[in-house]
C-alpha cells in the first residue's frame, strides 16, 4: 500500500504491517484516505483530531447555507379582491424571506368546468408579484387543483441567514410583555 507521512510527504509502497508500525511508533492511527486506488492509499494521522477539524469544517458550511421553504397559498376562482390582496401580501413577505410560493386553486363542484377563471385568477396574482418574483412552474391541473409555484427574483431578494425573521422579543406573550410588580400594601385589602 502507498503511504503518506503525518506531515504530507510520501513514504513509499510497503506492505500494511510496515505501515502500522511505522504509525504505531509515531503514535498516531494508519488510515485508508483512497481503497480504490491501486495500490490504496493510507496516511498516518491523529484519526480523532481528523474527525473533530472535519465536523467543525461541515458546522461552518452548514452555517453559511440558507434553506429555501416552500409555502403554500390556497385560493378558489371566486376569491374577492380583498382576499386576493391580502393574500398577495403574504406572497410578497414569503418572498421577501427568500422563500417560494406555491399557488393552488382549489376548484368545487361544477368550478372545474371553467379553469380559465382560475388560470385568470394566477395571472392577477403573478402580475401583482411580477417585480419580485417569476414563474418557476406554470400552472398545472393536478385533480381538482390548479397548481403554480413562483419564487423570488434573482438579485432583487437576498434570504438572510436568520430566515428573514427579526430575533424573537423577550417574554414572548401577546398582552406586550409582564405586568409590573403589585406593591405589597395595594395587594392586601
Amino acid at each position: 500500500m502507498r503511504v503518506i507521512g503525518a506531515d504530507g510527504s510520501q513514504i513509499g509502497i510497503i506492505p500494511t504491517h510496515e505501515a502500522l508500525r511505522l504509525a504505531e511508533e509515531q503514535g498516531l492511527e494508519l488510515v485508508e484516505v483512497n481503497p480504490r486506488a491501486a495500490p490504496p492509499v493510507c496516511k498516518i494521522m491523529d484519526f480523532g483530531k481528523f474527525k473533530y477539524e472535519t465536523s467543525k469544517k461541515e458546522k461552518a458550511s452548514r452555517r453559511h447555507q440558507s434553506t429555501i421553504v416552500l409555502k403554500e397559498i390556497k385560493l378558489r376562482p371566486k376569491t374577492d379582491d380583498h382576499d386576493l390582496d391580502f393574500k398577495v401580501k403574504h406572497i410578497r413577505s414569503f418572498l421577501a424571506e427568500g422563500n417560494k410560493c406555491k399557488l393552488v386553486i382549489v376548484f368545487r363542484g361544477r368550478e372545474i368546468v371553467h379553469p380559465e377563471t382560475g388560470q385568470a385568477m394566477l395571472d392577477r396574482v403573478v402580475k401583482t408579484v411580477t417585480d419580485i418574483a417569476m414563474v418557476e412552474q406554470r400552472p398545472m391541473m393536478e385533480g381538482r387543483r390548479m397548481v403554480m409555484i413562483i419564487g423570488p427574483r434573482v438579485g432583487v431578494i437576498r434570504p438572510s441567514p436568520t430566515g428573514g425573521r427579526p430575533p424573537a422579543a423577550s417574554g414572548g406573550g401577546g398582552g406586550g410583555g409582564a405586568s409590573p410588580p403589585i406593591p405589597a400594601a395595594a395587594k392586601s385589602g
